[in-house]
């Protein structure tokens, strides 16, 4: 039988309830956003503006509204799966990283065992969605991005060698190839042009950021390269991989694209490479490099460049 009888008559607002029930309600809030963060919305929200523009294409305007819906959600309950089981796996690392140890586990507000089966019910979740609504090889790409992202790069390739971030890229760019096959149950280069974009880009993206968390990285053993190299060593690989960015979407071109993406892609490319440069510049003269303003600067550029995708599948 509950203590809790009924409600006091005096104090507070009606419909407040007791200052046991609102901290309830509190902690049951609290408990919710730490299982969302565990996603990292952030990450999946990025990984989808590369989504649904690649469809468009793949579709030749604009794909069945219902096959949209479900491979955002069984692309976002992937990646957030896969985002919730590196966050058991990292449980150790997390927790000496001053990035990192607000997490819901440095907290100790979802414990590693829920996390884990969290991670583990979306990832069932995500693969059963793709496999009943799309077919067998969408459904194979989002198995194997989940498996390769947490069982190769988390375990193995993020603590053993600097090179984790290369190798890492492939499961940062299925999405793109998810979304392509979704429509066509096959492959064609320009899946492979778009996910050759999202793959070299990565690597400026994430060395700026990684540049600007060396000392986090170094504390925790993880051998990122800003950790293991000079910045004059690690800006001149963004320039390089900014360049290949930038390549990679001029190629695209012409397999089928029209000159809307062309001009897109070649102001925004030429931009990005610019910043680029203006980062190792700075490390070659032992200046304060500013890494954020690349990594921000990066998102930008992906955006408008997929942006250019979706207007060129419409016209």
């Amino acid at each position: 039988m509950s203590m809790i009888t009924e409600r006091p008559v005096t104090g507070g607002a009606p419909g407040a309830g007791t200052p046991a029930e609102a901290t309830r309600r509190r902690d049951v809030a609290a408990l919710l956003r730490a299982y969302v963060a565990l996603t990292k919305p952030r990450i999946v929200e990025l990984l989808l503006i590369s989504t649904v523009p690649t469809m468009m294409l793949a579709d030749g305007g604009i794909p069945p509204l219902w096959l949209v819906a479900v491979v955002l959600v069984g692309g976002s309950l992937a990646a957030g799966a896969a985002n919730a089981l590196n966050c058991y796996i990292d449980r150790d690392i997390d927790q000496v990283m001053k990035r990192t140890k607000r997490r819901p586990l440095p907290t100790h507000t979802v414990a590693p065992r829920n996390a884990l089966l969290f991670g583990l019910v979306l990832a069932a979740v995500s693969v059963t969605v793709m496999a009943v609504f799309t077919n067998w090889l969408a459904t194979a790409l989002t198995l194997a991005a989940i498996a390769y992202y947490d069982l190769v790069y988390t375990l193995w390739l993020k603590r053993t060698t600097w090179q984790n971030t290369f190798w890492g890229g492939i499961c940062g760019s299925a999405p793109v190839l998810i979304g392509w096959v979704a429509v066509t149950g096959s492959l064609a280069p320009q899946a492979w042009g778009l996910f050759a974009v999202v793959f070299f880009w990565q690597l400026p993206h994430f060395y700026a950021l990684a540049i600007k968390f060396k000392d986090d990285y170094a504390r925790a053993g993880i051998p990122m390269l800003p950790v293991v190299a000079s910045i004059r060593r690690v800006t001149a690989e963004i320039v390089v991989y900014t360049w290949l960015t930038v390549l990679a979407s001029v190629l695209v071109w012409p397999l089928g694209m029209g000159p809307v993406y062309g001009v897109t892609v070649l102001a925004a490319g030429g931009m990005f490479i610019a910043e680029a440069h203006r980062l190792r510049r700075r490390g070659a003269r032992g200046e304060s490099v500013k890494p954020m303003r690349l990594f921000h600067w990066s998102i930008t550029y992906l955006t408008i460049v997929f942006a250019a995708v979706a207007v060129d599948a419409l016209l």
